[in-house]
């Protein structure tokens, strides 16, 4: 069960023991990110034992989820509010959980609205907390810079500068490189993800990819699949592929039926990054998904569409000018954002198409994006161990 450790040496057993702690991923990103984690954690720490929200990328690595970590998987203002009431319990009897069997340290991955109470919960009780994936205070929402002071001792940030702006508001915080850029290869096995998926060599492949979430998939997928009924009949050699999220397939076969009958679309269980290994481009909504993209070196066209009011809160909000992650990263508009009334299937389309036509700008594209993985590819599950281990023992 869950006890206070003391750190006897920085990176070795604890009390004759390694620690146990507690974690909450809030969606299929977030347990991406946790499992690629738990896997560096467990390297340090064998016997290291994990339990709280999470899914089956960590649940691969042992963690023990009380609760799995699509209850969490809501975006949006609007749609949040429709679960308020169900998320809020599962967070205060997660809560008095850990008050009752305190865990070494709380590492929450991402899911800021869910986490960051939790996280001052915790701390107010002399429970450490760590917070993986600094929030998007750069884009929006920068007010929980201050939240974060009082919630986190210590933020584990994926991104160069989000470090120096923490330490601003006075969080301490560390870069520890984006998990993902180790983990995805720098030259991307094409030829082995076609043949995978028995794809041929001169097949024209379009990656969808309408989101991992309920709301995400009822919000977009439609008007991904007219999408790709357009370009089908444009192009009827074109070959598609969706990879689904597990529990989804129920949701999107029929969706499939209705907007996208006959078309050359193949469903994937998972598999997503064999599906961006193996394309020419991706159709993609935003989210940690366009990173991934931006790493396999592929052109993308983001879409994304939510609530018109969860819409005209977020647009007010944010700082800059781009929403998808590799343009912010880059700072400039690589690749086209057709975002809510802009999101329709003839103009992600023709924008999708439009890639297919330009060898050259895919060609500056992986360039720019095979900078970025550089940059990011840093030892990130060490890097961060090293980090966590010195809040245990402070």
């Amino acid at each position: 069960m869950f006890r206070y450790l003391r750190v006897a040496a920085l990176g070795l057993r604890v009390d004759g023991a390694d620690p146990q702690l507690a974690m909450v991923a809030g969606e299929a990103s977030g347990d991406l990110l946790a499992g690629l984690l738990l896997g560096g954690l467990k390297t340090r720490w064998p016997a290291l034992q994990a339990g709280g929200i999470g899914g089956p990328r960590m649940a691969a690595q042992g963690f023990d989820a009380w609760w799995p970590h699509d209850k969490l998987a809501v975006r949006g203002y609007v749609e949040v509010l429709r679960h308020y009431r169900g998320i809020s319990a599962i967070r205060d009897a997660l809560a008095q959980r850990l008050l009752a069997q305190p865990p070494a340290v709380f590492i929450g991955v991402d899911a800021p609205d869910f986490n960051l109470g939790l996280e001052a919960r915790l701390r107010r009780a002399g429970i450490k907390t760590v917070h993986f994936v600094c929030p998007s205070i750069w884009a929006w929402r920068g007010g929980r810079a201050k939240k974060m002071a009082a919630s986190c001792d210590h933020v584990l940030c994926l991104f160069p500068f989000e470090p120096e702006m923490l330490h601003r508001h006075g969080v301490a915080a560390s870069y520890v490189g984006h998990p993902l850029a180790d983990a995805i290869a720098l030259e991307p096995p094409r030829a082995a993800s076609r043949a995978l998926l028995g794809l041929s060599d001169d097949d024209a492949v379009v990656a969808v990819l309408p989101g991992s979430r309920r709301s995400e998939i009822e919000a977009i997928a439609p008007t991904f699949l007219q999408a790709v009924a357009l370009m089908q009949r444009q192009r009827p050699g074109m070959r598609f592929l969706l990879p689904v999220a597990p529990g989804l397939h129920d949701l999107l076969a029929p969706l499939l039926a209705r907007h996208a009958a006959g078309a050359a679309l193949q469903l994937l269980d998972g598999q997503s990054h064999a599906a961006l290994a193996a394309c020419d481009v991706t159709l993609i909504a935003s989210g940690t998904a366009t990173l991934e993209a931006a790493l396999f070196k592929r052109p993308m066209v983001i879409g994304y569409r939510m609530h018109a009011l969860s819409w005209q809160i977020m647009k007010r909000m944010k700082y800059q000018p781009w929403v998808g992650l590799p343009n912010i990263l880059c700072r400039d508009f690589v690749v086209p954002e057709l975002l809510q009334d802009d999101c329709q299937p003839q103009a992600l389309a023709q924008a999708t198409l439009a890639w297919l036509d330009d060898a050259a700008g895919t060609r500056r594209v992986a360039q720019r994006f095979t900078d970025l993985h550089h940059q990011l590819r840093c030892d990130t599950a060490r890097r961060a161990t090293d980090a966590i281990a010195q809040v245990i023992a402070a």
